[in-house]
């Protein structure tokens, strides 16, 4: 389950990924500007939100180097107090429950449900892992409690592709199937956005996702059509939007980070919000930490990407913050393996010199 590569060769693979990391958030917040200048737009949202994964990431680097059991616990435990003790994340006037609310909700318990297991991987102690798991499933069941069903989905499904995770052996077949699950949900929510689903599905996704937001959608997948390279420029979906100047305190988001994506900065802005994600899932999948943990990991990043598609989830800082944290603890290197580790490779060293 461990990694059996030496210092070195570690070294090379966090390396590589946060290499990959600084150029991914620089070009995504390069584009954004450039994409506000020529359209007049606002790029300050964008921006924040890639600070708050970029602080959150180096947090949960630093965090998971000194205490990979202890940070993750008080991270889910944080999540679920911030859940129930600010009950309204969105800003704004509350006169009604706005349509990111219960999304942001079922993606920060989300996260939080994905830190608490991966806490309890890294416990060596029987009964603190126990603990741990009964940390997540009670996060799972206080989603529910809440009222957020596709909380209490997300939560599942993480809390049993973590159970599973301690069986698979090859991580690079998991991570492959996170990010066919996530593509399979994008392209899912274009085709409806498209009209271009069957009758029936259609009928099914709208009472589900109500017509407001899949006409906030089409107006979206309607506004990218206009300019596919630049898109209308961050921040300029509500004032173009028919179905969001038409509506009672709307917050001026099409609901969906890929067709928000799409309308505010073109194709461009898509294959850079793609690449963030492939980045996440390239990190975990390079990190020498336990399988268990970068699939757990991983499992709840899809899950969040899969909210975010059919929600505003990543226009809240927390879940931003959230997001990045997570995949920091989980790509972090502790320091007391990495000094056991150095310890077994000059003790291999001096054996290797004696006569």
């Amino acid at each position: 389950m461990t990694s059996s590569a030496g210092p070195q060769e570690d070294g090379d693979r966090r390396n590589v990924s946060d290499a990959a990391g600084v150029v991914v958030l620089g070009a995504c917040a390069a584009w954004s500007l450039i994409s506000a200048a020529m359209h007049d737009g606002r790029p300050e949202g964008v921006l924040l939100a890639i600070l708050a994964v970029a602080a959150g990431y180096a947090a949960g680097r630093i965090g998971g180097a000194l205490l990979p059991v202890a940070v993750p616990c008080a991270a889910a435990l944080a999540g679920v107090g911030l859940t129930l003790t600010v009950p309204h994340l969105s800003p704004g006037p509350q006169l009604v429950t706005p349509l990111g609310h219960a999304g942001a909700t079922a993606a920060v318990l989300t996260l939080a449900t994905g830190a608490a297991c991966c806490a309890a991987w890294s416990a060596s102690a029987p009964l603190l892992r126990l603990a741990l798991r009964l940390l997540a499933a009670g996060i799972t069941v206080t989603a529910a409690v809440l009222g957020s069903t596709s909380g209490f989905v997300t939560c599942s499904a993480v809390l049993v592709c973590s159970l599973s995770a301690g069986h698979l052996r090859h991580r690079g077949v998991g991570i492959a199937g996170l990010a066919l699950a996530a593509a399979s949900v994008t392209g899912l929510i274009w085709a409806v956005a498209g009209n271009v689903v069957p009758g029936g599905l259609l009928t099914w996704l709208e009472g589900q996702l109500t017509g407001h937001r899949i006409q906030l959608w089409q107006d979206a997948l309607h506004l990218a059509r206009e300019d596919l390279a630049l898109g209308v420029g961050p921040g300029r979906f509500g004032e173009l939007s028919s179905t969001a100047t038409g509506t009672l305190l709307s917050d001026g988001k099409p609901h969906s980070a890929p067709l928000q994506q799409a309308a505010e900065q073109g194709v461009v802005g898509v294959l850079l919000l793609a690449a963030a994600f492939c980045w996440m899932l390239f990190a975990l999948w390079r990190t020498a930490r336990p399988t268990p943990v970068a699939l757990t990991a991983g499992a709840a990043l899809t899950a969040l990407a899969a909210i975010a598609a059919v929600g505003n989830a990543l226009s809240f800082t927390t879940v931003s913050v959230g997001a990045g944290l997570l995949a920091g603890l989980a790509t972090a290197r502790p320091i007391a393996v990495e000094s056991t580790q150095l310890e077994d490779d000059v003790r291999t060293r001096g054996d290797q010199l004696a006569p």
